[in-house]
């Protein structure tokens, strides 16, 4: 429980260390926001000082208490809290803000910035992405925590709150709207925002755009909210803080009313905004607020004293955790040990035997699509691969990522309803299928704050049409190198009635377009197992895998290459006689079949076809030029078949090459007369391989 101290005047220093550190870093850098870490600065100050559960020196202990700075912009001011607080960030850091080859970039980045949970640009990411940790918190609580009745003796490995500092802007943007609905509906109680109410956006007041009763607002979606009226007031801050660890039943947003700008000359105005306040007016605010003019990047020894003081003190934290195991793998050893497998990353994190029961599917069988496939295959390895979890944006019926007998994660208490199917099993907070709602922006955002959480690999589905509302998440995923799995179905206009706006396009080229993010459309049911075991080997990249709604051929796979072939991006599916071929056809998805049919027909008329499945190009790209050239000589004529645009497609043909593609948006019909209408069938493949011949 939080012991209230009164705060002192060595309190309202380190509050002004902050401001001021962040403004000289903004300054110095002639760039950046200088006006929320002047207003926020002291709600930050307790938060950091008298809140936060974490060590410094050891950035990554699991339980930590996660921090997201979702109003990213004001990344200098989460610089100084760690540079204060004895994180590995030195002031030289702070003194190249925004500079070329430093860790302190414009806005918070994963990876680079030691204690920098998630990268925070785009506004309302970073408040998904604290809702996907409090839910990954939630439920790792709920699966690993022991409770021993008879020695009274709880063992309470994952016990840690979600904080985050959260803008108008923030509030604004519709992702933000999405996950706050969301995190109410789940009761995610250890889920806390400081909400920065400073009332300007870059451009303006907010009062021209955003009038509404924010505090209403998140009443209504089931929030615990309070204000505090003056953002400098540190006793009413943390009262506010006290209130809402207490709130076991709702997420809780403090409204703090702060002033942008505080003490600049610029103070209430947009032109503290985002750009730096100028010169002549650092030195006004140092002298308004009493602070030392020179030097620069100033810190008081008394200052640097009390805050690495409460980092040493920080280290307890992790001790205090470290101390329970001896007790925790007594009493509960098996839970113990699956505990520890979690924490593991990269190959080791997968568990011996995820793979065992993994389908083969016969050629033989009936044809299958690529969603049931999929389907058959996440719920053979989500019963040995507990990491596993996730869920689609209300379309597990259509996307077939349910994972059967596991649990609904829902919270404690909470019953479905009667039209809910029954075969997910239990309800609560140690159930593995995460009902989203028709919400994939804020899902995209959550399923990145799930991963970066750790513990956990997540997944989130929905029609391939709908990646278009996950961009920006998937993007910054892609950017964090989180390991996240996208099943994108319904992933060409073979969708067929429901027409141009359901009907993929240029998604699947835009998907590609985003750098470390692995794109995969298998072929078959075999390939879709290839592409499985290729998506959980990807530990530090995203993985989308598309996949089709139409029932497509299982190749036979001892007439044809093996499946596994898959792993290099592109393999030759069949050769011409004596690997001599006339032209390649190349195909991604159902669109191999057609190839498949092309090539025995294009033989009765003498022409040798080399047919190559190239489901990834991502991973064919990372190839060594041996292997890339023996799958695709140079040179040769080359005709690439998908339903799609063509962009990006022609380095891979070359000069000699075509591309049968659409270049137009669907309509509404039968798969098979869209097919027909759009040239994706074999007499027109046989036709564009022919005319490029002559």
């Amino acid at each position: 429980m939080h012991v209230p101290l009164p705060f002192s005047e060595i309190d309202e220093l380190c509050v002004n260390t902050l401001r001021f550190l962040s403004v000289d870093a903004v300054q110095k850098a002639n760039s950046g926001h200088p006006g929320l870490p002047l207003g926020a600065a002291p709600m930050a100050y307790v938060l950091w000082t008298r809140f936060l559960k974490h060590h410094p020196a050891n950035p990554q202990w699991f339980d930590r208490d996660r921090f997201v700075l979702s109003a990213g912009h004001g990344s200098a001011l989460l610089y100084s809290l760690l540079h204060l607080s004895g994180y590995a960030l030195p002031i030289e850091q702070l003194q190249q803000f925004r500079q070329w080859d430093s860790i302190t970039p414009g806005h918070p980045e994963r990876g680079l910035t030691p204690g920098v949970e998630v990268t925070t640009g785009p506004l309302g990411q970073g408040f998904a992405n604290g809702v996907g940790m409090a839910i990954a918190e939630a439920n790792l609580a709920a699966i690993y925590n022991c409770d021993d009745s008879n020695r009274n003796r709880a063992c309470k490995i994952v016990d840690h709150f979600t904080y985050g500092i959260v803008s108008d802007g923030d509030l604004m943007e519709g992702v933000a709207s999405e996950a706050a609905s969301l995190a109410g509906h789940l009761q995610l109680g250890k889920l806390i925002y400081l909400y920065d109410a400073n009332e300007i956006t870059l451009s303006a007041g907010i009062d021209i755009t955003f009038t509404e009763d924010v505090a209403k607002r998140f009443d209504a979606y089931g929030w615990h909210t309070q204000s505090v009226e003056n953002g400098n007031d540190l006793e009413a801050i943390e009262r506010a803080l006290i209130a809402a660890q207490g709130e076991t039943k709702r997420p809780s947003l403090i409204v703090v009313r702060t002033h942008l700008g505080f003490g600049s000359p610029k103070q209430d105005t947009f032109e503290a905004h985002g750009s730096p306040l100028g010169a002549e007016e650092v030195l006004l605010t140092k002298r308004k607020l009493g602070w030392p003019e020179q030097p620069a990047f100033f810190v008081p020894a008394v200052a640097r004293s009390h805050f690495l003081a409460l980092g040493d003190l920080a280290e307890q934290n992790e001790i205090a955790w470290w101390d329970q195991f001896p007790i925790y793998e007594k009493q509960c050893p098996e839970l113990c040990r699956a505990f520890q497998q979690r924490l593991r990353t990269g190959p080791s994190s997968v568990p011996a035997g995820w793979d065992q029961d993994m389908p083969q599917f016969s050629s033989d069988a009936k044809d299958i699509s690529t969603r049931v496939a999929s389907g058959k295959i996440m719920n053979a390895i989500a019963k040995n691969f507990p990491a596993l979890i996730g869920g689609s944006a209300d379309l597990d019926p259509s996307t077939f990522t349910s994972l059967t007998g596991l649990g609904v994660f829902e919270a404690d208490g909470v019953n479905p309803s009667e039209n809910q199917k029954s075969d997910n099993g239990d309800w609560g907070r140690a159930g593995r299928n995460v009902h989203f709602g028709v919400r994939e922006h804020a899902m995209g955002a959550i399923l990145n704050g799930m991963s970066a959480h750790g513990g956990m690999v997540p997944y989130g589905a929905t029609f391939l049409m709908f990646s278009e509302y996950m961009r920006p998440a998937i993007r910054l995923a892609a950017l964090m190198g989180l390991h996240i799995l996208y099943v994108f179905t319904h992933d060409s206009i073979a969708l067929g009635e429901d027409g141009p706006t359901h009907q993929p396009i240029e998604q699947l080229a835009s998907l590609r377009a985003i750098p470390n993010l692995l794109v995969i459309r298998p072929a078959d049911a075999n390939e879709t197992v290839s592409a499985w075991r290729a998506a959980l080997a990807a530990s530090k990249r995203p993985v989308a895998l598309v996949l089709t709604r139409q029932n497509v051929p299982t190749l036979d796979r001892s007439k044809f290459a093996a499946a596994d072939g898959l792993q290099r991006g592109a393999y030759i599916l069949a050769d011409a006689p004596n690997g001599t071929p006339d032209i390649t056809l190349i195909a991604s998805g159902s669109e191999v079949g057609l190839i498949v049919a092309a090539q025995a027909q294009l033989r009765q008329q003498n022409v040798h076809a080399r047919i190559v499945s190239m489901p990834c190009w991502e991973l064919f790209d990372e190839q060594s030029q041996d292997y890339r050239a023996s799958v695709l000589p140079p040179g040769g004529a080359k005709l690439a078949v998908e339903a799609g645009i063509a962009q990006g497609w022609h380095r891979y043909v070359g000069e000699r090459g075509d591309v049968l593609s659409i270049e137009r948006f669907g309509a509404s019909a039968n798969a098979e007369v869209l097919m027909r209408e759009y040239g994706f069938t074999v007499e027109n493949v046989c036709q564009r391989a022919l005319a490029l011949l002559r």
